[in-house]
């Protein structure tokens, strides 16, 4: 039994059947072999693992901790299988048992192709930030889309559903474009931006996306030379939002007249979407960058070590 600290037993809340539960005994195996002294706690665990009480959540970091080997395997198979959300607090546990390590977990996602915005995201600020609260930045994350699902009353066009983000993003919540101090590493790290609202094109375009994807508009990053957007291919016409410039609406034209005040040339390939690939290494590339700025030689090294995982990587796939 898992007990909080004061004598009184947490109660087992029934969560709603998972995917990769598997039959056969227990409903919650999770690649843990159910013995006597697991099945049962670990059933706990899986009940309680997203409940934000202190208490709940201390007892429950004793428990694993006394579990060793299999507490990694059981939480590894959660983050593999739960769902975004179980996923995240699980890899949040695994973090703070210390049971990962960060670097060698974002190698493997780049190794896997299996890219997903959110999750990239996330696994790469932890490589500098390990002991991160992933399921703090998700939750961040959704109370900015649920505040933009509160001011939309459909029927709304794409560009209307825009400008409510805009309005949530950089009007109430004060979003903006960290120009006074642009190569500041932490510009980069979603958790960070979250907190700090302020970022860079990239960074503020990630969080752009993913508050659109929570509103299910299909949105999609642009990489353009020497700056970065967010790109809206729905309607006739594409049109181009500007996260640094509080979500600036630009059609392709005034995207060309914008860049070429900068001396930079356009082709139109450039306004094609990136992939989340493409999003990810981008920002490794900038980490190098800002880092090498900062003279932290070693966090560079970190980051071009990834860049060259990520090319590595595309190569090998890439080849018939």
């Amino acid at each position: 039994m898992l007990v909080v600290t004061g004598g009184s037993p947490l109660s087992l809340r029934q969560p709603a059947a998972l995917p990769f539960a598997t039959g056969g005994g227990s409903r919650w195996n999770f690649g843990v072999e159910n013995t006597p002294s697991s099945s049962g706690s670990f059933e706990a665990v899986a009940a309680l693992i997203d409940d934000p009480s202190p208490a709940v959540r201390k007892a429950l970091l004793a428990h694993l901790a006394t579990q060793g080997e299999t507490a990694r395997v059981f939480l590894e198979n959660l983050a593999a299988n739960g769902g975004r959300l179980l996923s995240a607090h699980a890899k949040n546990y695994l973090a703070e048992l210390k049971f990962t390590d960060p670097a060698a977990e974002f190698r493997e996602f780049i190794r896997s192709l299996n890219y997903e915005l959110e999750t990239g995201a996330l696994l790469l600020a932890r490589t500098v930030f390990p002991d991160l609260d992933v399921g703090l930045s998700c939750e961040r994350l959704d109370d900015l889309a649920a505040r933009c699902r509160e001011l939309c009353a459909e029927p709304l066009t794409v560009r209307e559903k825009c400008r409510i983000i805009n309005r949530v993003l950089f009007h109430e919540n004060g979003f903006r474009g960290n120009a006074e101090h642009y190569t500041d590493p932490l510009n980069s790290f979603l958790p960070v931006v979250l907190e700090r609202r302020k970022g860079i094109p990239i960074s503020l375009s990630i969080v752009y996306l993913l508050v659109a994807q929570r509103l299910g508009i299909d949105l999609e990053p642009v990489s353009l030379p020497g700056h970065f957007m967010v790109g809206c291919y729905l309607e006739d016409e594409p049109l181009f939002i500007d996260p640094f410039e509080q979500g600036r609406f630009r059609s392709p034209e005034e995207l060309f007249a914008f860049l070429q005040t900068s001396h930079r040339s356009l082709k139109v390939s450039d306004l094609a979407p990136a992939t989340v690939r493409e999003v990810l290494c981008r920002s490794c590339r900038n980490l190098v960058n800002h880092y090498t700025d900062s003279d932290d030689a070693g966090h560079a090294r970190l980051f071009a070590g990834f860049v060259e995982e990520f090319e590595a990587t595309h190569r090998r796939h890439a080849q018939p």
